[in-house]
C-alpha cells in the first residue's frame, strides 16, 4: 500500500512581486506532494535505512532482496551469499529477528513558558509522542543504528515541531531563544556525522524543527534558469516536479531519494552528476537562514558579485549550528535529451587512477565517471541476481575473454561506471575520447548495462549495512579528497592500516575497499568501505570507530580531506581545529557567538559547545612502519 503522501498548500498572487512578470518568473507557491509523509515511520524504517518494504533478508540458506522501488527487487542472490560467506566465514541466521519499537521512551524535559506561548500565539503543529521523538534523534551512522537497537539512547527531542513556511521558523526561533529552548534543525535524517544525533549531555529543553511540511516550489524563472524551493523538500521530490516543467537541477548525492535540499546546503552536499551540474555550492544563487540575531541572506540574486565575503558560505557547511535554512534559490538546466550509460575496465587500480586523472587534467568527464577497486568489484559482480543457463555460459565466455585473451587477473582487475548526458552528438563525442584515453591506460569497454547497474545499485547499496548488522556485521562508510599526486598511496596507505587495526583487535573476517567518485582538476574524492564481523566483541561499535580513527589519522597524514562531502558533524569535530586552524575556528566561534548568542543551535558539531564528545578507544595514531615507507617513496 503507498504510503499517505504530504501535501503543503497555497495560494498563488494574483500579481507578481514589482520588478518581474509572470511569463518570466512564474509565482507558482506549489505545494508539492512527498514521497515522505509527515509521520515518516509509516514510510520509512525506524531503526534504520529507508523504505518499510524494502530490505535484505535470508530465506532457505540465501539471501535476497524485497520491495519494489530497486533493481534488484523480488531477486535472490546466490552469488552475493556465497561471497558473504567466503569473506565473513558466515551461515546466515534467518531467525533473527529486527528489532522492535520499544514500549516506553525517556521522560520529556518540558519548557512551559515555551510550549505555552507555541499553543497560544502561533499555528505552528507539534507533537510530544515518543515514536514522532525517537524517529528524530537520529541520523544514520552506526552509532545511531547500534543505539537504537539496542534501545541506547538516553535522551531523545522533547518535542517536535514542524512550521509551513519561512515566518513560522522566524516564530520558533524567537521564541526558542526568548526560553532558552534549544532547537535541532532535522530534514531527511540521512546525516552519516553525527550532525542530527540528538545531544546526550544537553540538560534543556530539545526541540525537533522538521522542515518536511516547508516543500513548497515557491517561483520558477525560465529566461535566468533559476527556482525557489523551501529548504524541506526532498531530493526526489525536486526533481520530479522540475522534470515536469522539463528541467532539473542535476544534484544526485547517494542519499537523494531521501535527503533534503537544506540538507545539502547545510552539508556542502556532492552528488554523483556534479561533473555538468557542480556541487551545491555551485548550484546555490541564494539562501536564506533564520538566526536569533535576524535572518541572513543576500539580497541580489545576480550571478556573481563583488560586495565583501560571500554570507552564502557562512550558511554552506554551518551544519545546523548557527540558524535553521529556509528558503533556497538554484540554477536549473533543461532536461538533457540523451542519457546513456558505460563502462570500462582496466588491468589494476593503479592504471584506472591514471586514467582518471587524463580526463580530469583534460576537463572531459562525463556527467558521472566512478572507479571501484577490485574489492568493490567482486563485491558488485556479487551482487548480480541468479542467471540463465545461457546468460552464465555468455558470462564465462567474457570472464576467458578478459583473463585469456586480455591477460588480466581477476585478482586485481578494477572497473569504472560512466554516465554521459546531453545532445546526441555531444555525447557520442564524449564517449568516443572517454574509450580512447581509457585505451591508454589499458582499459576497454565493458557495456553499457554494466554501467547502469553500477550507478543505480548505489541507491541499493545503503540497505546493507542494516542486514550486516542483523547478521552480526558492522559496517560503514567514509571518505575524503586528495591532490591527485597522493590519490593511490592514500588508498594504498588507509587500506593497510585498516588491515593492521583489525589484526591488532585480533578481527579475522573483515572487508576493506575503495573507490574514487568526483573527479577535480587538482585532486579526488575517495569513498571507503569497512566492515567486520563481530566475535567476542563486547562493544563491536567502539571497536569500528577506534579504526576508522585511526583510518582518519592516516588519511590526514596522506594529505587528505577532513570530509568532502559528508560533514564534520560530531564524529569529526576531534580534527576540526586543526583542519581550519586556531584563527579560522575563533572566526567561526565569532559568527556563532553573534548569530546565536544564548547557543539554542547546539547540535555540537563542528567545535562542540558543550557536550565533550567521547574519546574512540586508546590506539595508537602514528603511522605504520609500512606506510612510512611507502610515503618515503613518493
Amino acid at each position: 500500500m503507498a504510503a499517505k503522501r504530504n501535501t503543503v498548500t497555497t495560494q498563488i498572487p494574483e500579481t507578481p512581486p514589482e520588478g518581474t512578470s509572470l511569463a518570466l518568473d512564474t509565482r507558482l507557491s506549489r505545494h508539492v506532494e512527498s514521497v515522505i509523509p509527515k509521520k515518516r515511520q509509516e514510510a520509512l524504517k525506524w531503526y534504520g535505512w529507508g523504505y518499510n518494504d524494502s530490505q535484505f533478508y535470508g530465506q532457505q540458506g540465501i539471501i535476497c532482496f524485497k520491495g519494489d522501488k530497486y533493481p534488484l527487487s523480488g531477486c535472490e542472490l546466490p552469488s552475493f551469499t556465497n561471497w558473504v560467506k567466503s569473506k565473513f566465514n558466515l551461515d546466515l541466521d534467518a531467525k533473527r529477528t529486527y528489532p522492535q519499537l520499544p514500549e516506553t521512551y525517556p521522560k520529556p524535559v518540558q519548557n512551559a513558558p515555551f510550549l505555552n506561548e507555541l499553543r497560544g500565539c502561533t499555528k505552528v503543529e507539534h507533537s510530544l509522542e515518543g515514536v514522532d521523538r525517537l524517529v528524530r534523534s537520529h541520523g544514520q551512522t552506526l552509532n545511531d543504528i547500534y543505539s537504537l537497537w539496542h534501545n541506547k539512547f538516553e535522551r531523545i527531542p522533547d518535542l517536535v515541531v514542524w512550521p509551513r513556511c519561512h515566518d513560522e521558523v522566524v516564530q520558533l526561533v524567537r521564541l526558542a531563544h526568548k526560553h532558552n529552548v534549544m532547537l535541532l534543525p532535522f530534514g531527511g535524517g540521512t546525516s552519516v556525522s553525527g550532525a542530527v544525533t540528538c545531544p546526550q549531555k544537553e540538560e534543556r529543553m530539545i526541540c525537533v524543527l522538521d522542515t518536511s511540511q516547508m516543500n513548497r516550489m515557491l517561483w520558477l524563472n525560465r529566461e535566468n534558469l533559476t527556482v525557489c524551493f523551501e529548504s524541506g523538500i526532498v531530493g526526489q521530490d525536486l526533481e520530479r516536479v522540475l522534470r515536469e516543467q522539463g528541467l532539473t537541477v542535476g544534484h544526485e548525492p547517494d542519499s537523494y531519494e531521501f535527503s533534503t535540499l537544506g540538507g545539502w546546503v547545510a552539508t556542502r552536499a556532492s552528488g554523483m552528476k556534479k561533473n555538468v551540474y557542480g556541487n551545491i555550492e555551485d548550484l546555490v544563487v541564494r539562501v536564506r537562514m533564520v538566526t536569533p540575531s535576524g535572518t541572513l541572506e543576500r539580497e541580489c540574486s545576480a550571478p556573481r558579485v563583488s560586495c565583501g565575503p560571500d554570507f552564502n558560505h557562512i550558511i554552506l557547511g554551518s551544519e545546523g549550528t548557527l540558524g535553521v535554512i529556509t528558503e533556497v534559490v538554484l540554477k536549473v538546466r533543461p532536461v538533457p535529451p540523451v542519457q546513456r550509460y558505460g563502462s570500462l575496465v582496466f588491468p589494476d587500480f593503479e592504471q584506472g587512477v591514471l586514467f582518471m586523472r587524463e580526463v580530469a587534467r583534460r576537463r572531459c568527464q562525463p556527467a558521472s565517471v566512478r572507479l571501484m577497486d577490485n574489492e568493490q568489484f567482486l563485491f558488485g559482480q556479487a551482487l548480480k541476481p541468479e542467471k540463465s543457463w545461457l546468460a552464465s555460459c555468455l558470462d564465462a565466455i567474457k570472464q576467458r575473454y578478459v583473463t585469456v585473451w586480455k591477460g588480466i587477473d581477476l585478482t586485481h582487475i578494477c572497473a569504472a561506471t560512466l554516465l554521459f548526458e546531453g545532445e546526441q552528438k555531444d555525447v557520442q563525442r564524449q564517449e568516443a575520447l572517454i574509450y580512447e584515453i581509457a585505451a591508454r591506460y589499458k582499459g576497454f569497454p565493458a557495456g553499457g548495462q554494466n554501467g547502469e547497474r553500477g550507478y543505480l545499485f548505489t541507491f541499493v547499496i545503503a540497505y546493507i549495512r542494516d542486514f550486516a548488522l542483523h547478521q552480526g556485521i558492522v559496517a560503514e562508510s567514509f571518505e575524503t579528497s586528495v591532490p591527485w599526486d597522493r590519490c593511490s598511496l592514500l588508498c594504498r596507505c588507509v587500506k593497510q592500516r585498516v588491515v593492521s587495526e583489525c589484526a591488532r583487535h585480533n578481527i579475522l573476517h573483515y572487508t576493506i575497499s575503495a573507490r574514487v567518485t568526483q573527479t577535480y582538476d587538482a585532486g579526488a574524492c575517495i569513498y571507503f568501505y569497512f566492515g567486520f564481523r563481530y566475535l567476542n566483541i563486547p562493544d563491536p561499535v567502539e571497536v569500528f570507530e577506534a579504526i576508522e580513527h585511526c583510518a582518519r589519522e592516516e588519511i590526514l597524514a596522506c594529505g587528505g580531506s577532513l570530509s568532502h562531502h559528508h560533514g564534520v558533524g560530531k564524529i569529526r569535530s576531534h580534527w576540526y581545529r586543526n583542519a581550519v586552524t586556531e584563527t579560522g575556528s575563533a572566526l567561526y566561534s565569532a559568527a556563532k557567538q553573534h548569530l546565536d548568542p544564548r547557543n539554542i543551535f547546539a547540535a555540537g558539531n563542528l567545535l562542540p559547545a558543550q557536550e565533550k564528545l567521547k574519546k574512540p578507544a586508546a590506539t595508537t595514531t602514528t603511522p605504520t612502519a609500512a606506510t612510512a615507507a611507502l610515503k618515503a617513496k613518493l
